[in-house]
């Protein structure tokens, strides 16, 4: 049986033997070659928190369109999940969070539990002890004013006669991140039309007000200070009062009938809005309360695709709030090539063919700002026109550079790359580094609406896509001494922190930072003994545990004290290790303990055990990117560990696809000898590589 090093000191030593590290590698090719998908890719659970479930509850009786057979499912897997204090968590080992524990409360009520419960009444003196239905995130509200059980004067002003805002105007729905956009469409028309599902009394959930309803003040409370915030407030309050006292506005239907449109426009093949859940959810009832049908064609795909987000396991069923098989397959692509499978293996050259088929060669959102740009990028899941993302486009043609197809069809792949590099380079943003999904979505005044409470609402730049392009740049042999990379080189330098870390936005948190950052700079042909990266090198040192790995805890994002701290895991580890092999410290004491660790924790069958959430969604910041300073008790978007602005991932294939990159890059660099690698000037070109 194998020992946990988590409850081990790994002390310093020789390095791994050669052989040790070898079959670790076999074992994770062959549980790739095991679970890949006959269409060639690869495709991980992708898990959240509750809300998803206790939405999925909540949209399907809004909808009249619920299983009871499925609700059973659905409660044991909310019940399975519930913590002993009664609460449920945003993210594995959280503190438990308020506005998730009011949905998923209220979903098994719905679902007919029995309020008297053992775990009903543990989760109501949770809820009421945080100060019950008042005290929950906006979204919860508007949820709950869904079926009466909130005041929908207790919801934030939202005219659906934004949708009328040319795209170069403040507010104009342009300025929010695609995610936030694709809420702001379909909630504009819920919010106008106000509608309400009546419930039977014994589903109500009065219980969750202290005060019970008539001594509940459903005011929104007004931002603490005298700042934009509270002025933008005051200014939608005394606006949103008197447009509603309006009997003939000839704008409204003009901008609901827009409104529709978008919604109708942006669907995707399968069924989804911008292939994830909450845009997904509020178009189904924005079109609802418009008088669609459930068997209209545009719900029935809706519907039917947010069922394939599911996963039964047993008698449970959860869903998830979005899927990952791009990303899950060219980083495993990126780790099987890089630790030895030939690319005219069958499992590579499948997954290959499957990469290049799904480049996205239409156009989308991300034009509003780069209108002559043509397509090249890819999308995070099957299905998602409207909105590729850098971070997956630079990580597929890291994969795609490894690969190829047969000689006849090659020259497809080599097109493929040439389209993404072209977009790619046409997307960077003006302080030199790259966003996510647009271009320049930078305009913090629209985090003052107090719509903006949730999660992020702008799509700035971050370091870590900043340098998986970068990376890729540098691997395909891009010199740095253009102006663009120059440009996105200065970024990463302006956004190290004081300690030598770098902040990740998608993933948790200066671990994935540093993993990210390095091996670009190396990639890219920095001189890897400069001071700056010595800090970073010394900041990983420091923050190894006891056991050889490395981990950091969501909390990280709100704590100080937090950062870099945490229980080790696989996927944490190998981002470590991969920082330290492109720093030349592969043959390190501590690069040594972290491959340790990482071979005294895998499974007989390759595996690893990883409870622990490593990806971030939303962190919570409103703008999207690290803060200065974060906001303490009684300041606008103060949150506390258990992050209830958050959204955090864990997808269950980190555990093993960062791990074989980092194995193979180690295994590689002590062979090859422990200094930094020249950046791969030769190889795998793309024809007519754009000129950055």
């Amino acid at each position: 049986m194998l020992q946990q090093a988590t409850s081990q000191t790994i002390s310093d030593g020789p390095a791994p033997s050669p052989a040790a590290v070898d079959s670790a590698i076999a074992r994770l090719q062959e549980y790739f070659r095991s679970i890949q998908n006959v269409l060639g890719y690869w495709w991980g659970e992708l898990e959240s928190n509750n809300t998803m479930e206790a939405e999925y509850v909540m949209l399907s009786r809004f909808l009249g369109h619920h299983n009871p057979e499925r609700e059973e499912y659905i409660v044991n897997y909310l019940l399975s999940k519930q913590q002993d204090d009664g609460s449920w968590p945003i993210y594995y080992g959280a503190p438990g969070d308020l506005s998730t524990s009011v949905e998923c409360y209220f979903a098994l009520k719905l679902c007919g539990e029995n309020p008297d419960s053992d775990p009903m009444r543990r989760a109501r003196e949770f809820i009421l002890a945080r100060g019950g239905i008042p005290r929950a995130r906006m979204f919860t509200r508007i949820w709950l004013a869904l079926f009466g059980q909130w005041e929908w004067d207790g919801t934030p002003r939202l005219p659906t006669e934004m949708i009328l805002i040319p795209y170069w105007a403040p507010f104009s729905i342009y300025r929010f991140a695609s995610w936030a956009r694709g809420c702001i469409v379909p909630l504009s028309i819920v919010l106008s039309r106000r509608p309400v599902c009546p419930l039977p009394p014994e589903q109500a959930i009065d219980e969750l007000l202290p005060n019970g309803r008539s001594g509940t003040d459903y005011s929104l409370p007004a931002p603490p200070g005298f700042n934009l915030p509270r002025l933008v407030h005051l200014a939608e309050q005394t606006v949103g009062s008197i447009y509603n006292r309006i009997r003939f506005n000839p704008f409204r239907k003009w901008a609901e009938q827009k409104a529709i449109r978008w919604i109708l426009e942006h669907q995707e093949d399968d069924g989804s809005w911008g292939g994830i859940q909450p845009p997904w959810v509020y178009s189904l009832i924005a079109l609802s309360v418009c008088g669609f049908a459930n068997d209209h064609p545009a719900m029935r795909r809706g519907f039917e695709g947010l069922d394939g987000f599911g996963i039964q396991k047993g008698d449970r069923w959860t869903i998830q709030g979005c899927i990952s098989p791009v990303w899950d397959t060219c980083l495993i692509v990126q780790g099987l090539a890089e630790s030895g499978v030939p690319p005219a293996d069958p499992m590579l050259e499948s997954a290959t063919r499957w990469l290049v088929d799904k480049q996205i060669l239409v156009g989308g959102d991300w034009q509003v700002q780069a209108r002559q740009l043509q397509p090249g990028g890819w999308a995070f899941e099957f299905y998602n026109n409207y909105y590729p993302d850098i971070d997956d486009t630079a990580e597929v043609v890291l994969a795609l550079r490894l690969g190829e197809l047969p000689e006849k069809e090659d020259y497809l792949r080599r097109q493929a790359i040439t389209r993404a590099l072209n977009w790619v380079a046409g997307m960077q943003n003006r302080d030199g580094g790259w966003a996510s999904f647009d271009k320049n979505n930078n305009h913090g005044y629209v985090t003052a609406l107090t719509f903006s409470d949730f999660g992020e609402v702008l799509d700035p730049s971050s370091a870590d896509v900043t340098a998986h392009v970068l990376e890729m740049y540098g691997k395909l042999g891009h010199k740095t001494d253009n102006r663009s990379l120059q440009a996105a080189y200065r970024y990463l330098r302006s956004e190290q922190e004081d300690n030598g870390s770098w902040f990740g936005r998608w993933g948790v948190n200066y671990i994935y930072g540093l993993g990210a950052v390095l091996p670009a700079l190396e990639a890219a042909g920095e001189d890897m003994n400069q001071p700056y990266v010595r800090r970073a090198v010394q900041w990983l040192i420091t923050h190894q545990n006891a056991d050889g790995g490395w981990g950091e805890s969501c909390a990280s994002y709100i704590d100080p004290a937090q950062h870099g701290v945490g229980p080790s895991t696989a996927s944490q580890t190998a981002w470590a290790v991969m920082a330290l092999v492109a720093a030349g410290q592969a043959d390190s004491p501590s690069a040594h303990r972290g491959v340790r660790y990482l071979l005294a924790t895998q499974r007989p069958d390759g595996d690893w055990d990883e409870p622990y959430f490593t990806g971030a969604g939303f962190p919570g910041y409103r703008k999207g990117a690290r803060v200065n300073r974060v906001p303490q008790p009684g300041e606008r978007g103060f949150q506390g560990a258990e992050l209830s602005a958050g959204f955090m991932i864990n997808y269950h294939l980190y555990r093993n696809a960062w791990p074989l990159i980092a194995l193979a890059r180690y295994r590689t660099r002590m062979r090859a000898g422990s200094g930094p690698a020249h950046p791969q000037r030769n190889g795998h070109q793309p024809g007519n590589a754009p000129q950055l």
